[in-house]
């Protein structure tokens, strides 16, 4: 490429150039421009002549697909807000939440992207231009001028305006985009995720109060001291409404009747860790939540006291606050303080006196 200096504000290929002559079309203005910047157009022509079949075929494609990027987009939106995601006994609707908000997302990118590559395949004219390399200079008033012309040719070309249609499909069919976008952001500014503390609260919240909370088995029915035999283990939960469901799906217990001898040893430890009152004779009760991912820890050895996370492996010695002894989890299982009511079950005094599951940003460190 060679290299030199651009031509003056007003010279052309030698010629004058007046930008206020009324002869001069708007793109004689755009390839005055492109020369001054030593741009030279070698290529153009326009895709579909005007008015034609053709071009109303296309332009009704990309308007189509424009609209059912918007309708798509709705769509989505409007399973996000009010399809039912929660789920209900006897209600399959939660299983499609997820696939529908999938299946319409999906049409929405795929309807805009084949419309905009239709739209600048098809509709958009042909252009080849080359520029040599050359030396900056600022810009003069007059230059300025024709960059603005520049810049309304080139959205004369997109057709918007001769296209009303095209320009109101591209409108309702990206504002929902735009809204899919804000949704999720705007959701978590209006819905807030500490509202009743639900990550420091389970089922047994209202132990908290003086309330007694039973400990149930999955069918509802409560259990008695004599339910479980010695070095035997029991899933409970909270004897409230749903609380068999995912509702309080962090309220599953383990209840563990311990020997004797290994009460011994528990009871010591909890007094160490200052839960002198969180046993009830020989039984006691952890989390059934893994610290590390969330999983299910129910895999008891009833000769070692230890209990295992089948997911990840890790083991926690139930004997010693069900301290952390091998695996990825790093932390205890919050205990559940017990005892019988006067009729014989057993209930919950108070609520986990610590967050239950996997850290999260707002626990206490």
């Amino acid at each position: 490429m060679s290299t030199h200096t651009d031509k003056t504000a007003g010279e052309a290929g030698g010629q004058s150039f007046d930008i206020d002559d009324p002869k001069i079309s708007r793109f004689d203005i755009v390839q005055e421009g492109a020369r001054r910047d030593d741009i030279e157009i070698v290529h153009y022509e326009a895709q579909l002549a005007p008015g034609t079949k053709a071009e109303r075929r296309m332009i009704r494609l990309v308007t189509f697909l424009f609209l059912l990027t918007g309708l798509a987009a709705t769509a989505f939106l409007v399973v996000y807000i009010w399809w039912p995601w929660q789920y209900e006994a006897g209600h399959g609707g939660d299983r499609f939440f997820t696939p529908l908000l999938g299946v319409t997302l999906g049409i929405a990118l795929a309807a805009v992207g084949f419309g905009i590559l239709i739209w600048g395949k098809k509709v958009l004219p042909k252009e080849v231009s080359i520029q040599d390399r050359h030396q900056g200079q600022s810009s003069s008033p007059e230059d300025q001028r024709i960059v603005g012309e520049t810049m309304l040719y080139m959205a004369d070309e997109l057709g918007v305006k001769r296209r009303p249609l095209l320009g109101i499909s591209l409108l309702a069919g990206l504002a929902p985009v735009g809204a899919v976008v804000a949704a999720p952001l705007v959701g978590g500014l209006i819905s807030d995720p500490h509202k009743n503390n639900q990550m420091f609260r389970t089922g047994y919240a209202a132990a908290n109060t003086g309330e007694k909370i039973r400990l149930v088995r999955e069918d509802g029915r409560p259990i008695r001291p004599a339910d479980i035999s010695s070095g035997g283990q029991l899933t409970v939960f909270p004897g409230i409404e749903h609380g068999v469901s995912n509702r309080h799906a962090d309220s599953p217990t383990l209840l563990i009747h311990l020997r004797d001898s290994d009460a011994v040893d528990a009871r010591r430890n909890n007094e160490r860790e200052r839960k002198p009152d969180f046993m009830w004779g020989n039984y006691i009760a952890y989390s059934k939540i893994c610290t590390h991912a969330g999983c299910p820890a129910s895999l008891f050895e009833q000769q070692t006291n230890r209990l295992l996370c089948p997911c990840h492996q890790s083991q926690f010695l139930i004997t010693d606050n069900a301290r952390p002894i091998f695996g990825p989890a790093s932390r205890r299982l919050p205990q559940l303080p017990i005892e019988v009511d006067e009729e014989g079950f057993f209930v919950a005094r108070t609520d986990f006196q610590e967050p239950v599951g996997p850290d999260f940003w707002e626990r206490p460190a």
